[in-house]
């Protein structure tokens, strides 16, 4: 029973480190935020990495699930009212207002926040930080800030798009597989989605940029071990910002309904 008290309590005080930790980064962050000079071009380079090169799979991954979207509400349609109803509405209310900003975020942690935690774990464990400090730069301001800066910026962005590629996709499946005329489906959205909707999902985007870019660098600057610690923060950053993602959804569309953006 002492050992497993023993146990407990060590994980308590470690668990209660990790989050005093997180939230002195994100202090830090916002003190040279508002403080410094932005590092304009480390954050254009980051809103490349993260933005362009998370482009093509994002854009892909909405596609096909628009495309499943609208099979899936025209082959129920048809078995409850012989035809297939409202598909351009389901589709549209599902991928604005909840499935393109999660897939979305849960894609981009995927393979840019791992790539942040892995880049920001060997420069930790090679002792580029460090030789930041002795130059007398802040590793916040010149790492964090700009990757803080790119995923707010590109993350609503690649969801806006992830509506018209996840969109785009349930309209083929309407088209050739259902026969709904082009007409129908998109005056299904027209005549429904408000601004508000939309408004939802790019907010809980931002949301989810905020999380996962300060889980990625947290877990890159806290790396140690070697290589083997790389992997470690690598893999703990993707599983950390994934489970983020779905606790925050909950959270976010909860505030978000209860301010009246449903």
């Amino acid at each position: 029973m002492n050992d497993f008290l023993d146990v407990l309590g060590r994980r308590i005080l470690a668990a209660s480190a990790v989050m005093g930790n997180f939230t002195l980064l994100i202090r830090a962050s916002f003190y040279w935020l508002f403080r410094s000079r932005l590092e304009m071009r480390q954050t254009i380079i980051q809103m490349a990495k993260i933005g362009a090169d998370s482009l093509p799979v994002t854009v892909m991954t909405s596609f096909f699930t628009g495309m499943v979207l609208a099979l899936q509400t025209g082959i129920s349609s048809q078995r409850l009212f012989n035809e297939p109803l409202f598909v351009g509405t389901v589709v549209s209310f599902s991928m604005v207002m909840e499935l393109s900003p999660v897939l979305t975020a849960l894609v981009v942690a995927g393979r840019a926040g791992a790539a942040i935690a892995a880049e920001l774990g060997t420069m930790r464990v090679t002792e580029q930080v460090d030789a930041l400090l002795t130059l007398g730069t802040d590793p916040v301001r010149y790492l964090v800030i700009p990757r803080f800066l790119a995923f707010m910026l590109v993350l609503p962005i690649l969801t806006v798009m992830s509506d018209f590629s996840g969109t785009a996709g349930g309209l083929v499946v309407s088209v050739m597989r259902f026969g709904i005329p082009e007409n129908t489906y998109w005056h299904d959205i027209i005549d429904y989605m408000e601004t508000k909707h939309f408004y939802h999902g790019v907010i809980k985007s931002a949301v989810f940029a905020f999380a996962i870019s300060f889980i990625c660098s947290y877990r890159g600057l806290s790396t140690t071990g070697g290589a083997e610690g790389v992997g470690r923060s690598t893999t703990g950053a993707v599983v950390a910002s994934m489970v983020a993602v779905l606790l925050l959804d909950y959270f976010a569309s909860s505030v978000l309904v209860a301010m009246g953006i449903p």
